[in-house]
């Protein structure tokens, strides 16, 4: 499933795709009611790619008086827990199936890299749907401990109308996150995709279709957040929210239920989060590769990115030095090249926030790179800040740049780790196992790794601490909870019950 293709029969895919570009309402491709349009490009040459629709309030409506009629009349809601199963699994196998073109649609809208669209995003996908189909008829509902003239039953039920808001960093895997559970429980959903990275959630609403998922059920309204997104987030028949993306615009989702109908509000936002190495941590080498793969996998466009490297002062220049020699290998180049490692970043405005920031590294002392190429790359960048107070070390870049802050001891470690306004992932590296797990136990994140970078997988719950996110969790079991009500049905045994009745 992770096979690569050559640069030249990727470039002839992307030659021959035909591009999704009507919003996916009730179990088909519809303009917008307006009749307007947005263009979609591929940020590494700026070619369009498409006119999509540009979706308003009335179409958010539509998709939400579909998904409702769908959850209301039962076609899925009430489906047996095995057929939905069934048809969650026939989607995975064609999102499997498609894989070529989905990794190179999705690597042509958002500047990816192909080689991680192959490697990662899309087999995670296929996998995140599978693993939350096979879910589904294994969720037991529960007896309470009630007394013996009486029954408790505590049964799952599914939300409702949900409405899903995924980011632009990784647009098909954020939306299996969220469709696979959502699916599973039962509800009908209402997707909007980021305006920048639009094309793989039509074509995989399309497949959805395919495999045989209820016309209504799972509805796609594209265009910018204050035209789909702040209705989807204010519509008083969508009972629950399930956004990703930044910490602004997650503050909106509140304010948006608060003054609705009081929806409930899943919110995983932003990160700025810490790798620390201490002084006795083993084979720097292999530290240094996992220190680069975590601040500059997907150009550092990812939420979980270990963007601030907190490391003993003993060991700072041995590591840097391997640093810097890993990071040469994340050479930048045209996306559709599966040796190139780092991609376009995903849009003009984001490449001039990301490349801003190149000048207030000046202050610190530059590792290695601190270059903005063409208008659309940054090169993989590490710079020596003189403590946590720099803007560096304190705001969510959102690229390829690298803070580095020297400590004295595991103290000061932590509590420069902690001193931030998130809380989504942190990592520890270190010898000592008591140290290891009394440091993750101290980190205020809602992952940590040990001597290692990474998210956890599926089975695991992904969620943050403080202005990272709250409400719910991502992937694993857990991820099921935020789709679901939970009811007791109250059965009284007694014979004056019986009484009662007769």
């Amino acid at each position: 499933m992770t096979d690569l293709l050559t640069r030249e029969e990727y470039e002839a895919l992307a030659a021959s795709l035909s591009f999704p570009a009507n919003a996916f309402i009730d179990g088909g491709f519809r303009p917008a009611k307006s009749g307007k349009t947005f263009p979609t490009t591929n940020p590494a040459t700026g070619a369009k790619l498409a006119d999509v629709a540009a979706c308003g309030p009335e179409d958010v409506d539509f998709a939400v008086a579909k998904a409702r009629d769908a959850f209301e009349d039962g076609r899925w809601s009430r489906l047996a827990p095995g057929a939905r199963k069934d048809v969650l699994v026939r989607l995975a196998k064609l999102v499997d199936r498609n894989r070529h073109e989905l990794a190179v649609m999705e690597s042509l809208d958002s500047g990816k890299p192909i080689y991680d669209c192959a490697t990662v995003d899309i087999p995670e996908t296929v996998n995140t749907l599978k693993w939350h189909a096979e879910l589904i008829d294994k969720i037991y509902d529960q007896v309470a401990p009630a007394s013996d003239d009486h029954v408790a039953l505590v049964v799952r039920e599914p939300v409702g109308v949900v409405g899903l808001v995924v980011p632009w960093n990784f647009p098909l895997l954020m939306m299996a996150w969220k469709i696979g559970p959502a699916l599973a429980a039962g509800c009908s959903v209402v997707l909007k995709p980021a305006a920048e990275t639009s094309l793989t959630a039509l074509r995989l609403a399309e497949l959805a279709m395919e495999a045989g998922l209820p016309a209504g059920v799972l509805n796609v309204v594209t265009g910018s957040g204050v035209e789909a997104g702040e209705p989807l987030g204010r519509h008083p028949d969508v009972d629950m929210v399930s956004f990703t993306g930044s910490t602004v615009t997650g503050r909106r989702f509140l304010h948006y239920s608060a003054e609705s109908n009081l929806k409930e509000v899943v919110l995983e936002m932003g990160g700025k989060n810490p790798c620390i190495v201490l002084d006795d941590a083993e084979d720097l080498d292999a530290v240094a590769a996992h220190v680069v793969n975590g601040a500059f996998w997907n150009m550092g466009e990812n939420c979980s990115a270990a963007s601030r490297l907190i490391v003993q002062k003993g060991i700072k220049a041995r590591l840097l030095q391997k640093i810097a020699e890993h990071a040469r290998e994340w050479n930048v180049g045209d996306p559709l090249d599966p040796a190139v490692r780092i991609g376009a970043l995903v849009s003009k405005t984001h490449f001039d926030k990301v490349a801003g920031y190149l000048e207030a590294a000046q202050d610190g002392t530059i590792v290695i790179g601190g270059k903005a190429l063409n208008g659309t790359h940054v090169e993989p960048t590490v710079v020596e800040v003189a403590g946590n107070d720099h803007r560096l070390a304190r705001e969510e870049i959102f690229g390829p740049i690298l803070a580095v802050i020297e400590v004295a001891s595991f103290d000061e470690a932590i509590r420069v780790a902690n001193d931030t306004d998130y809380g989504l992932a942190a990592s520890i590296f270190t010898a000592n196992g008591k140290r290891a797990l009394r440091g993750a136990r101290m980190l205020r994140a809602g992952t940590v790794t040990v001597n290692s970078f990474g998210e956890g997988d599926i089975s695991t719950p992904f969620g943050g601490y403080k202005q990272s996110g709250f409400g719910g969790r991502d992937n694993s079991i857990h991820a099921h909870d935020q789709y679901t009500q939970l009811k007791t049905i109250w059965l009284d045994l007694s014979d004056d019950a019986d009484t009662a009745i007769d």
